[in-house]
């Protein structure tokens, strides 16, 4: 919310140029919504450790890092069958861009490891979630593919952290999580087959007993990180039964110990419409060598454990491609002028701005307040796990839903020129359609929330609970509008557990999921606004909760004219730069 007008050169100052993009802008400093979220969640003295450290990728995110990122998506991997001798010897060739982003991504900031390696950043402990998101919420905004290795070497870490053997732990967790390129070890997650991508049980990769190992033959579909060095992934044992419970997890080396390659190859990389940079493949298992990761019987259920950290990063990725599309619209918008108008003064131009903000600004609460749940969790805490159950899934659904519409609405605003490649705004829109589909596809997230999350273990339960104490702990938040949001609370606990009920209701889950997102996320915003105000006196996150009743959670008239003076005067606000306190606030939300 705040104007990136004081980072980008006035360029209209000579005539007959394009309106200015994002280049050099310091994507941390034009965000202090992610650094008032930052200071809500996290210890001040642990928000005062990793500030310097987020505002410099934020101006590496909008300068370096975001030229990498343009090369990158160019110049795709290349899939080399043999080396120059003739030899059969795979391997994969990455543009210097790409190997770049590497560097910055697991070696300077060690995003990967943050939460499983003390030292990271020089910060003597773990880092929780919460801020470890932050760098993954800003790194994307640059690069979305390298998300997905960042991401999967931490899974890997964490499956092998959590339930793999101390002889396995030990020779290949510290690879892992390093932070020396040189001794990194990337990890990869090979899962979907062509026999089934969601339905897990259906998989025919199989694994037979061999001493102190197992050999594993078959086909993995889509499989990114192509070439990575350690491989989680799942096969059906020699005479287990079917469905996912026959199952189990293993680690797969991509290297033997004598230095030879595993007997599995690389057949093609996949021709994608997004995450260019990074190799996807499909890889055909010939008696590869893996070691079982925990119990045979209990391979889908560990890896499943990992389902709510991969969506929450889903999301928090989702958020990033949003946050980079206003950001590019708002310089538009400030910047070009038209009929002898600013872009951000005509009218139909500040209500698309606004539908990009709200979104945006919905899915950037919505992702720290799972992150906070998730860090709380893994604390113990029951009551947290029970309302990450159902977080995950309503996060993963929603915002990476309307990160396809955000990044088309963002193109738009730049107009025919955002339709070229040589702008950031066509890879954001064909990056943002992987979200919808990566760990689930809508559908499937969707009857994850409503049938399992509520309908199976409850977890509405520990929403309702979650909302109603964020509201009772917004004191300086007007009663009123308290009231209002219990109410809608309520109704949408309420919807949840009817569709759940019934099968014949399974059509209306994507409905009950999104009214889930809505009220939550404007629940979260007022409670945030009224921390934030208690710090510096803004109270503006009440208008976005506010924004979120009228424009998502309330019935509309399609032929009563829009001429509401109040919607206005809180546009006005949330496009001009100065706090706004709790009264002004309250009276607009009334």
């Amino acid at each position: 919310m705040q104007d990136p007008q004081n980072r980008v050169a006035n360029w209209n100052s000579e005539p007959g140029l394009l309106a200015p993009d994002t280049s050099g802008m310091n994507f941390y400093r034009a965000d202090p919504a992610l650094s008032d979220l930052l200071r809500i969640h996290l210890p001040e003295a642990l928000f005062r450790h990793i500030e310097p450290h987020l505002d410099r990728l934020g101006g590496l995110a909008g300068g370096h890092l975001d030229e990498c990122a343009r090369l990158a998506d160019r110049h795709v991997p290349v899939l080399h069958q043999r080396d120059r001798f003739g030899r059969d010897a795979q391997w994969i060739e990455y543009h210097p861009a790409y190997r770049e982003l590497e560097r910055a991504a697991f070696g300077e900031f060690g995003i990967h490891a943050m939460s499983l390696r003390k030292g990271i950043l020089g910060w003597p402990d773990k880092y929780p979630v919460v801020a470890k998101h932050a760098f993954t919420f800003l790194f994307n905004q640059a690069e979305f593919g390298m998300g997905c290795p960042i991401n999967v070497t931490d899974g890997c870490a964490k499956l092998l952290a959590n339930f793999g053997s101390e002889a396995l732990k030990a020779k290949y967790l510290d690879g892992l999580t390093s932070t020396d390129m040189d001794r990194l070890t990337q990890g990869g997650q090979f899962m979907t087959e062509k026999e089934g991508g969601s339905d897990v049980g259906t998989l025919t990769t199989s694994a037979v007993p061999e001493g102190d190992h197992w050999r594993l033959y078959g086909e993995k579909w889509f499989c990114s990180n192509a070439d990575a060095r350690v491989v989680m992934l799942l096969a059906r044992p020699e005479g287990a039964g079917p469905g996912t419970r026959g199952v189990g997890l293993f680690l797969m080396p991509r290297t033997l110990d004598d230095g030879s390659p595993n007997a599995y190859r690389i057949v093609r990389l996949k021709d994608k419409l997004g995450t260019r940079s990074m190799a996807s493949g499909e890889i055909k298992l010939e008696g590869a060598i893996a070691y079982a990761v925990g119990r045979l019987d209990r391979g889908f259920v560990q890896m499943a454990e990992m389902v709510n950290s991969s969506r929450l990063s889903n999301g928090v990725k989702s958020t990033a491609l949003m946050r980079r599309a206003y950001h590019d619209a708002t310089t538009v918008a400030r910047n070009r002028v038209v009929f002898g108008s600013r872009i951000i003064d005509l009218p139909l131009a500040r209500r698309q701005l606004m539908k990009i903000m709200l979104a945006t600004e919905q899915a950037l609460s919505m992702s720290f307040l799972t992150a906070d749940a998730l860090d709380r969790a893994e604390a113990g805490s029951q009551d947290a796990a029970a309302l990450l159950r159902i977080l995950t899934p309503t996060l993963k659904f929603r915002a990476t839903r309307d990160a396809r519409k955000v990044c088309g609405d963002a193109m738009e605003m730049r107009g025919g020129i955002g339709y070229i490649e040589e702008f950031a705004t066509a890879r954001l829109l064909r990056d943002a359609h992987l979200g919808s589909i990566w760990e689930g596809t809508g559908n499937i997230v969707a009857i994850d929330a409503l049938k399992r999350a509520v309908g199976r273990h409850g977890a509405d339960a520990a929403l309702s609970a979650d909302l109603n104490a964020r509201l009772d702990d917004s004191a300086n938040v007007p009663s009123a509008f308290r009231d209002r949001l219990r109410g809608l609370a309520d109704s949408a606990v309420r919807f949840a557990k009817e569709v759940a009920g019934r099968s014949e209701n399974e059509a209306e889950a994507r409905r009950a999921t999104s009214l889930l997102y809505h009220v939550a996320s404007a629940v979260a915003l007022a409670w945030e606004a009224g921390r934030i105000h208690e710090a510096r006196g803004d109270a503006r996150r009440l208008l976005l909760s506010r924004f979120v009743i009228d424009h998502r959670l309330s019935p509309g008239d399609p032929f009563r004219l829009g001429d509401d003076g109040r919607q206005h005067a809180i546009t006005e606000l949330l496009l001009g730069d100065r706090a706004v306190g709790m009264k002004e606030a309250g009276d607009l939300v009334g």
